[in-house]
């Protein structure tokens, strides 16, 4: 059965829905804005009753081979409380980052339609075997819960 546009334009929700559950099971306090027109897919109150927001991206497995935690063309400016969850399908990783972690490992654009913008490849790949890894400056940032949130 081939995929839908349907299929693949829901993918980005149907992921952060996904994590969004997962914070829940682990006890966050999550909370979701109604309208996604400043970045923000979901706030959290922490224990201490302050809050921060989180942006969700997400890539596919059905992304072309190498693309697998490639995230590009972000408009991003530093912000306060702010984090970032990146998670590839693929390699079935997560990465967490704060705005100011985020701003210092990826790569702003200087010229072109994406000028300003900023982009992240947090995978390399090995071609003889066909494989994905994290590349080794960032897998301080991998994670498997959401502790760095809490």
């Amino acid at each position: 059965m081939a995929k839908t546009f349907r299929h693949s334009a829901g993918f980005g929700k149907r992921i952060e829905y996904w994590i969004i559950g997962n914070m829940l099971k682990e006890g966050l306090d999550v909370y979701i804005p109604m309208i996604d027109d400043d970045a923000i897919d979901a706030v959290i109150r922490r224990k201490d009753d302050s809050f921060i927001t989180v942006q969700i991206k997400a890539r596919s497995k059905e992304v072309v081979f190498g693309d697998a935690a490639l995230f590009a063309a972000i408009p991003h400016e530093p912000r306060k409380n702010y984090w970032f969850i990146f998670y590839s399908e693929r390699m079935d990783k997560m990465w967490i980052m704060t705005s100011e972690e985020f701003i210092k490992e990826s790569v702003q654009n200087k010229t072109g339609n994406n000028k300003g913008k900023r982009s992240i490849w947090l995978n390399g790949k090995n071609t003889k075997e066909m494989s994905e890894h994290c590349k080794s400056q960032f897998e301080k940032y991998l994670e498997s819960s959401f502790d760095r949130l809490k």
